[in-house]
């Protein structure tokens, strides 16, 4: 189980694009709506969550992914429940999808050191102790950071990846870019 949240304020681009490529690759995957079951984008595009983060349980689950976006990522930095799963997630060692501003929540608590990470620009410093390397995608053990919007594809194939094997991200990137 995947669970993909969503704070009032989200880049939209950057949670459903992985969103999509993750359930297209059959992972049982849920958007998780933080602050309510509809939730409002950076750009006002409202999503309707399959679950609110009060309905959410431990068990089962293998990766947490935080999609960036002003005010989201703030919004999501400031629940506690968000960052209980945060916690649940490095203790358990499981897989961590952060992208744009959103590594900034992993770095405010000490989470990114030692770490080779990349995040939207002028974040940098929020991504305490981290190796920032500017790149457009990074992937560190379980933890899999990209710059931002302009990524979204790449970053939601890696998570793939991640649960899927580098040939079911192929299929699928190859299924997905066909023109």
């Amino acid at each position: 189980m995947v669970y993909l949240f969503l704070a009032p304020g989200f880049e939209e681009a950057e949670a459903l694009v992985p969103l999509d490529l993750l359930r297209r690759a059959g992972v049982e995957v849920k958007a998780v709506g933080v602050g309510g079951s509809r939730i409002a984008g950076a750009h006002g595009i409202e999503i309707s969550c399959e679950r609110t983060i009060e309905a959410c349980a431990d068990g089962g689950l293998e990766m947490i992914v935080l999609p960036g976006g002003m005010p989201g990522t703030r919004n999501l930095e400031a629940d506690e429940r968000v960052q209980h799963f945060i916690t649940l997630a490095f203790e358990r060692e499981l897989y961590v999808g952060a992208i744009c501003a959103a590594p900034s929540i992993l770095g405010h608590r000490g989470l990114l050191r030692g770490k080779r990470v990349t995040c939207f620009p002028g974040f940098e410093g929020d991504c305490e102790g981290a190796d920032v390397t500017g790149g457009f995608l990074e992937r560190d053990h379980k933890l899999v950071t990209a710059k931002g919007m302009g990524v979204a594809l790449d970053f939601g194939l890696a998570l793939v990846e991640c649960l899927k094997g580098r040939g079911e991200a192929e299929k699928l990137k190859a299924a997905v870019m066909s023109r």
